[in-house]
């Protein structure tokens, strides 16, 4: 059985708070792209519990570590699972603030109870998710949401992108969630960010919106910042680092001229909205 693996981008994304358990407080909204991995599970007759095997963009860590590998652990302590081969196509590059990984182990889920008819609720695809990623719960449902606390706690939004290109673009480095988060001092803004998106325009945004990585990476990693000012260049609307980073994507009102060169991109096209 094969699934599509898709993303997510970040609009605005304020860092509230450090927590007492180590984490952080914060809001954002997550909007999600068609730009996928694909995922295939197939019943297997090997000793091993779960293999896996990977192609395109490389992984980056050990199987051990794989968030995939995590979920499969999760589920098996609950439901009755066979052994399976799981093999990973890798579109979407790690490290980007896009959410790749997140995504798969919620597809995953899902994948699971669907091959094996496990009978899931969904209230439990949301628990296992959220104990292996702050954004992984987003992935199960996979649509657009106004997210809090730790990211994993979920408000409906009124958002309407569909008449827009969204154009992803990954410079090809490694954005460390971790450093992100020590150049970030956390604070609560005078304006939400849902109230942002719901009552001002997508012109506005530039000057409304914001990230709060976006000073601490750019300190790091100045190509990214130049990044994000080549979208405006070519006709942005609204940009923006995607969570810690290190992708960057601009809304357009038109489709953008835009020579990506060596870099992995994605471009949404307009289509009928879902929400």
């Amino acid at each position: 059985m094969l699934v599509l693996s898709g993303c997510k981008i970040n609009l605005g994304l304020n860092v509230l708070e450090r927590r007492n358990d180590g984490f952080h407080n914060i809001e954002t909204v997550f909007y999600p792209l068609n730009w996928s991995d694909v995922l295939e599970v197939l019943e297997s007759t090997d000793n091993q519990s779960i293999k896996m095997s990977f192609s395109g963009h490389p992984f980056i860590g050990s199987e051990s570590d794989n968030i995939i590998v995590k979920a499969f652990d999760l589920i098996k302590k609950s439901y009755s699972v066979p052994n399976i081969k799981v093999h990973l196509h890798k579109n979407v590059p790690m490290g980007a603030g896009l959410g790749g990984g997140s995504s798969n182990a919620s597809c995953f889920i899902n994948l699971l109870d669907a091959k094996f008819d496990l009978k899931i609720p969904l209230n439990k695809k949301l628990e296992f998710a959220k104990q292996l990623g702050s954004d992984c719960a987003f992935f199960i449902e996979n649509k657009t949401v106004f997210a809090k606390e730790k990211g994993d706690v979920f408000e409906s939004v009124k958002i309407d992108l569909s008449n827009y290109y969204i154009l992803v673009v990954y410079p090809n480095v490694h954005s460390n969630t971790k450093m992100a988060y020590q150049g970030v001092i956390p604070k609560r803004p005078t304006t939400s960010i849902k109230n942002i998106i719901e009552t001002k325009s997508i012109e506005e945004w530039r000057t409304l919106l914001v990230n709060d990585f976006e000073n601490s990476v750019f300190k790091n990693l100045p190509q990214i910042k130049d990044l994000k000012q080549i979208l405006y260049d070519v006709g942005a609307i609204y940009a923006s680092m995607s969570g810690s980073g290190s992708a960057v994507f601009g809304i357009f009102k038109t489709k953008p001229n835009f020579d990506a060169g060596n870099f992995p991109c994605y471009l949404q096209e307009p289509h009928h909205s879902k929400e």
